[in-house]
């Protein structure tokens, strides 16, 4: 008889652990190997931030849910990439945390944007209500584009990160658009949008100058979205290889996507699989301790992440990017080019310089794209719109 008593360490087993395979694992643009490496890998992935559904959170608009099980599995994988991004601009790729370890303040100012109530910046409140103006009524499901939209205008009023949000329509990315975005000088300069410069703190280790505050003005910090459709009703393969490259590339926030109920925020791959976050597990909503000390642990996933065959992957999806400055732009779009030229790897979207001509030359400051153009959108890129018809030639 097997007698085995239930700890953390024997909970370890229900998750699949890494394959033994010469295979690299990849993990947001970090090459591991499992043999020699594979505490480090689950250090990175339990470091991300881990977004579920939660119950008995503050009623949504006062009067709404106060759970998104069974809904939310889309606005929280849009949490966990736009939580990535934020991670990056603020504590950078390579911090860790680690279980009880003290973690600094501006760990927790970032975790707090996600806090499931209505005055934090990306709490699953904000993202519900604004999706009204997406056409998504509270408790609606969310395709990949529609969360991405709903990020973007969220992130306005983030003047603590003060990023410059661009969504990639129609499978192509114009370089020229975002030059302008990130080049546009909107504060910094001046108070709310880096309030640390206001004061007498250290900005990034730096004391305030007027120097600092023209170089953190040059460029803003980049979160690019690319909402794409990688086949009809399952990904074509000849996109495969060009989708793994994603996942390689520093820059690199991950891709969002699923069917409806089950969307993934996926983080890397090995062999042919993607490597995911799962939001379908129902936790307590967490709120701060009256020492005003947040309780952490729910937010990290403490087991090895799950594994699904690439080939399974919904072709509806986001696929994400972070540039902190403008070398690390430049940089994306070169490899971008490189990735044109691989053998057997089809191109997901389309590199340019500047809008050609052919499309509609929609204001790329505009905060709140077109309603009609919105409706538009929301038919190619949802998932649960996949009413198309077929028809016979």
């Amino acid at each position: 008889l097997f007698l085995a008593t239930l700890t953390y360490d024997t909970l370890r087993f229900e998750y699949e652990d890494f394959p033994e395979t010469k295979e690299p694992v990849w993990i947001l643009g970090r090459k591991y190997s499992v043999f020699t490496e594979k505490e480090e890998i689950l250090l990175d992935v339990t470091s991300r931030l881990w977004f579920t559904y939660r119950k008995n959170f503050p009623a949504i608009g006062g009067t709404g849910p106060t759970s998104d099980t069974g809904w939310g599995c889309m606005l929280r994988c849009g949490q966990m990439i736009f939580a990535q991004a934020l991670v990056c601009r603020h504590l950078g790729r390579d911090w860790r945390w680690i279980k009880g370890k003290r973690q600094v303040d501006n760990y927790f100012n970032v975790l707090n944007a996600f806090i499931d109530k209505k005055d934090s910046y990306y709490s699953i409140h904000q993202i519900a209500q604004m999706g009204v103006g997406e056409g998504k009524s509270i408790g609606q499901w969310y395709g990949p584009n529609t969360v991405a939209q709903v990020l973007k205008k969220l992130a306005t009023f983030d003047t603590w990160s003060s990023l410059a949000v661009h969504i990639a329509m129609d499978n192509t990315v114009v370089m020229e658009e975002i030059r302008r975005l990130c080049q546009s000088n909107v504060p910094c300069a001046g108070a709310a949008a880096c309030p640390a410069l206001e004061s007498d703190v250290l900005y990034n280790g730096c004391p305030e100058d007027v120097g600092l505050r023209e170089r953190l003005a040059l460029w803003k910090p980049l979160v690019l979205l690319i909402p794409l459709r990688l086949g009809l009703t399952e990904i074509n393969e000849a996109y495969i290889e060009t989708l793994k490259h994603c996942f390689m590339m520093p820059q690199s926030l991950g891709v969002i996507g699923g069917k409806p109920n089950s969307a993934h925020y996926f983080i890397g791959y090995v062999g042919e699989e993607l490597i995911y976050l799962d939001p379908h597990t129902t936790q307590p909503a967490v709120e701060p301790s009256d020492s005003g000390c947040l309780p952490d642990e729910s937010f990290h996933c403490q087991h090895p992440p799950c594994r699904m065959s690439i080939a399974e992957l919904d072709p509806s999806i986001a696929v994400g990017f972070f540039c902190n400055t403008e070398a690390d732009f430049n940089d994306w779009c070169q490899q971008i080019k490189k990735l044109s030229l691989v053998r057997g790897a089809l191109p997901m979207f389309e590199l340019v310089e500047r809008q050609p001509s052919h499309f509609s030359n929609p204001d790329v400051l505009n905060l709140t794209p077109d309603s009609s153009d919105a409706d538009r959108l929301e038919r190619f890129f949802d998932s649960e719109d996949e009413d198309f018809e077929i028809l016979s030639l």
